[in-house]
């Protein structure tokens, strides 16, 4: 059923407080699911290209590994398989916005705007997870390997999901050049599948790379979705729930503070 600005301004008009919140969070959804048209099933695709291809590549590269290695990989893609939505697939939607001249329509709508930015961090983290799983379940075929899945791969994953759409969010709407966004966004993917301790360990890394990768999420969303499939392959993992946290904290406040200057 297609949501309409009429129907939000009603929505708007008939309801106030915490009810009125809900409504417009939900009639966004919808708004947001619509407006995303093929790009739904162009994410998904990105994302199982990406997980899946990285582990497929790797097992080119390296051969015939021990099993512990294996099993590395194949914990490792669905982190990679989340990179495309949050930090390419976000900020490039906002870009596109700007470029069509719909962006200030959106912020226009007689709705919350923090229910419309939760709209999309919605729909953007329920969007990764069948790639997410698609990804996982090709690097086990591939490794033809078993994973031990603990009930933490929920957290993992849809805190890895939040963290990385909230970013891009909010790093979207702050930069104002289109140009500027798909520039970072895109150095952003070529960092990541490149120079990245995902389906590497950072041990392998130089000192200087490795601090910052301890900085950066990325090293820290493998860490916490491998912690969640095997036994015994990650330490210190709450230390990368915390750094999670703190970019997923980031990524609100970066998109609060656009709300406010648009207020």
């Amino acid at each position: 059923m297609a949501v309409s600005a009429a129907d939000l301004s009603r929505v708007s008009s008939v309801a106030r407080g915490p009810l009125r919140w809900m409504r417009s969070y939900g009639m966004m959804m919808r708004f947001d699911v619509r407006g995303l048209g093929q790009w739904l099933a162009i994410g998904v695709v990105v994302q199982i290209l990406t997980g899946a291809g990285m582990a497929v590549m790797y097992g080119f590269y390296l051969g015939d590994v021990p099993p512990v290695i294996k099993t590395f990989l194949a914990t490792g893609v669905p982190a990679l398989a989340l990179i495309p939505i949050g930090f390419v697939m976000v900020p490039n939607m906002v870009a596109q916005q700007r470029i069509a001249e719909t962006y200030d329509f959106i912020w226009s709508l007689p709705v919350p705007r923090l229910a419309a930015a939760a709209s999309t961090f919605t729909v953007f983290t329920l969007l990764a997870l069948p790639g997410v799983a698609v990804a996982l379940g090709v690097g086990v075929w591939v490794y033809g390997i078993q994973v031990d899945v603990s009930p933490m791969i929920v957290p993992a994953v849809v805190l890895t999901s939040l963290m990385s759409t909230s970013v891009g969010f909010g790093m979207a709407h702050a930069v104002k050049s289109p140009v500027a966004v798909n520039f970072i966004a895109n150095m952003v993917m070529f960092f990541v599948l490149l120079f990245s301790p995902i389906v590497i360990p950072i041990s392998q890394f130089p000192d200087g790379l490795a601090s910052v990768h301890r900085v950066l999420p990325f090293f820290h969303m493998a860490q916490v979705i491998r912690d969640a499939l095997s036994n015994g392959l990650v330490a210190d993992v709450g230390t990368s729930y915390l750094v999670l946290g703190a970019w997923t904290v980031a990524g609100w406040i970066a998109t609060a503070w656009v709300v406010g200057r648009r207020g």
